[in-house]
């Protein structure tokens, strides 16, 4: 399935009315360009650590579960290419709210990758006893993707699943507490920005994983 509409419009009507929404242009090439090269910035600096599941006391790192490593993005401090995407999430946040009252107060991303052979098993994006994560968004950045690199995205539907190409420019959003996914084994590096809109501020009481 294939959607090129990346208006704010379309996002909310999508979100409203089956609890999820694709866009195929939320980035352009240019731009998912910019955004990988302060990856390999990081990347260099060494800036990447292993990702975990839960949080505070519940945090534990599960290669079994998931193998990521991301780099939290501090939207006050970060690079040019990626204040870009930040602007935009910030702008379908505010959008979001006036159209679908979502009461989404802040949000939070991070860089993430994926290597070879990694992945992250099915899970919802809520953690227990805290409903702080209302919409989950994902952009993926990984330019000349083919059939056979991996990494997809699959999202569980009552009825059905259904698989996502990581292209690049790709924005997906769904409801974080409904929607249960996993990222399918991955054969080369993937990347993507990933993150949530929050019920309240960053920081108030609720705290990343390290």
């Amino acid at each position: 399935m294939i959607i090129k509409d990346n208006s704010l419009e379309y996002i909310a009507d999508q979100l409203a009315s089956q609890d999820y929404a694709i866009t195929e242009q939320f980035l352009t090439l240019e731009e998912v360009r910019a955004i990988r090269e302060v990856f390999e910035y990081h990347r260099e600096e060494d800036n990447f650590k292993r990702a975990g599941i839960g949080k505070q006391e519940d945090f534990t790192l599960d290669k079994q579960i998931r193998g990521d490593y991301i780099k939290w993005i501090d939207p006050g401090n970060t690079f040019p290419a990626v204040k870009v995407f930040l602007d935009k999430i910030n702008a379908l946040k505010d959008y979001l709210n006036m159209t679908c009252y979502l009461g989404l107060r802040d949000y939070e991303t991070h860089f993430a990758i994926y290597p070879p052979g990694s992945f992250y098993k099915r899970h919802l994006d809520q953690f227990q006893g805290d409903g702080a994560r209302r919409i989950t968004f994902i952009c993926y950045l990984n330019e000349g993707w083919q059939p056979g690199d991996g990494g997809e995205l699959r999202m569980y539907f009552k009825d059905r699943e259904e698989d996502l190409h990581p292209t690049a420019g790709k924005l997906v959003c769904f409801r974080s507490e409904m929607l249960e996914h996993e990222v399918l084994v991955a054969n080369k590096h993937r990347y993507s920005l990933t993150g949530w809109m929050l019920n309240h501020p960053v920081g108030l009481g609720f705290i990343k994983q390290p």
